[in-house]
């Protein structure tokens, strides 16, 4: 039996996906995003290892202290944005909570993540 994967947005994550809602029919950037974003959540439903996995020593600190993240993983986007999400235990024994922290573009990704311009 699978477990269902429930997929969650963090308030942060909730903001950039409203914005996202709202200048997609005016807007062919914030639209492409927008489809990227519901397209990678369906297979993170169907894989919930489906991004590329981010080492422990790198998950930002902000993340461990406000959602006790534990394990973060990223997933690429249109025009360099990134999604950033976690895996949790759910309220029953057969879920997974998808638990979406961040959509955002690459410079904003750089500086959470301490990265430096080359």
């Amino acid at each position: 039996m699978n477990k269902a994967v429930r997929v969650i947005l963090s308030p942060e994550a909730e903001d950039v996906y409203r914005y996202l809602n709202e200048r997609a029919p005016s807007s062919k950037l914030e639209r492409s995003i927008l489809n990227a974003v519901n397209k990678k959540v369906e297979l993170i439903k169907a894989n919930i290892h489906y991004g590329d996995p981010i080492s422990k020593e790198k998950i930002p600190k902000e993340y461990v202290q406000r959602y006790d993240v534990k394990n973060l993983f990223r997933v690429e986007l249109p025009q360099f944005w990134r999604m950033l999400y976690t895996l949790k235990a759910g309220d029953s024994e057969i879920e997974i909570i998808s638990f979406v922290l961040n959509i955002e573009p690459h410079p904003a990704y750089d500086k959470r993540f301490g990265y430096k311009k080359k």
